[in-house]
């Protein structure tokens, strides 16, 4: 895989705020419909500044009106409700779920690639981005807090030890995992950035904005820190999004 550090990834415009209808014909760009929080758009965004691809953000804010995801015009794209979702510049379906558009991406622009070469290696890295993807985040998405909260009433203090009770089992099966194998290297997997890192990242800023301990995950940590270091990453962070407050 192609070094991320040899390219700073191209600026992206971004509209209003505000989630608009996702078109289907043909545009200069791909959209991102995205907010800025987001762990799961904010993987997408990795990806796309990995890959030096220049895109449309449209903001879709997850709390502001009762939450723009749930609106009509978003929701006739992606049923789901949910971010990110990716208009191809080329037009066509929305896509939707953030493992399937950085794959999706991959194909098409596979350099430098989010996956290795050997079936092997792309089984491993897939397993990490889905011990993210897959096993932790779901336990602790908006809607699911949102849930706790407004539905089961549960307490401020009750709410943040449920996620932090997901977020350490995850992450230290997935300490213990990249610990135990010789392919984990200055990233996940090897020494380039990958899919699983593109879905670390965003979880570990989360855990840290929820106050979880750090400590016992020192390879995750380490892995985090060369990540955050790169100029894609940076570029893709939540706080310097067009739609960050």
């Amino acid at each position: 895989m192609a070094s991320p550090e040899l390219a700073t990834p191209p600026k992206r415009p971004a509209t209003a705020a505000g989630a608009g209808t996702p078109q289907a014909g043909a545009r200069a760009l791909p959209r991102l419909y995205s907010y800025f929080r987001s762990s799961a758009a904010y993987r997408v965004r990795i990806a796309l500044a990995l890959k030096g691809l220049a895109y449309e953000t449209i903001p879709v804010h997850l709390v502001k009106d009762g939450g723009q995801q749930h609106g009509n015009a978003y929701r006739s794209a992606n049923p789901q409700g949910l971010v990110p979702a990716l208009q191809p510049a080329e037009g066509g379906p929305v896509l939707a779920q953030s493992l399937a558009i950085m794959e999706y991406l991959d194909e098409i622009h596979p350099a430098p690639a989010l996956l290795p070469a050997d079936a092997l290696g792309r089984a491993r890295v897939r397993a990490l981005a889905q011990m993210v993807a897959c096993e932790i985040h779901p336990l602790n998405n908006l809607r699911v807090l949102q849930y706790l909260t407004q539905e089961l009433g549960v307490s401020g203090t009750q709410k943040d030890a449920w996620y932090a009770h997901w977020v350490a089992l995850g992450l230290q099966a997935m300490e213990e995992t990249l610990v135990r194998s010789s392919d984990t290297g200055r990233f996940c997997h090897g020494d380039t950035p990958s899919l699983a890192d593109c879905c670390l990242v965003p979880q570990v800023f989360n855990a840290r904005r929820f106050n979880c301990a750090m400590e016992a995950y020192p390879t995750i940590t380490r892995i985090v820190a060369a990540c955050e270091a790169l100029p894609a990453f940076q570029q893709a962070a939540p706080g310097v999004q067009p739609d960050a407050q």
